[in-house]
């Protein structure tokens, strides 16, 4: 039963590699190629939005009791006020 466990794991943090690396790359790519600019200019809108979502305790999707849940908002706080120009 451990074993499953561990070969679970291994498997979804082997996943989680991946992508973070295949983000890593396409990140690098579009500093080289000087789109990084304008892939952040077209991004900003849904960044705000889903920071406005999240900083929203009442909003559907977002827990309060998780750790999770508390750092997503603090985060989305941040982001919010950050591109709100309000940073303190």
């Amino acid at each position: 039963m451990l074993t499953l466990l561990l070969i679970r794991f291994a498997v979804v943090a082997g996943a989680l590699v991946v992508i973070g690396l295949s983000v890593f790359a396409v990140a690098v790519r579009l500093k080289r190629r000087g789109r990084m600019d304008q892939v952040r200019r077209s991004v900003e809108p849904l960044t705000r939005a889903a920071a406005r979502h999240l900083a929203d305790p009442a909003a559907p999707g977002t827990s309060r009791s998780e750790l999770a849940g508390t750092v997503a908002r603090a985060a989305a706080r941040y982001l919010g006020d950050r591109y709100e120009g309000n940073r303190r």
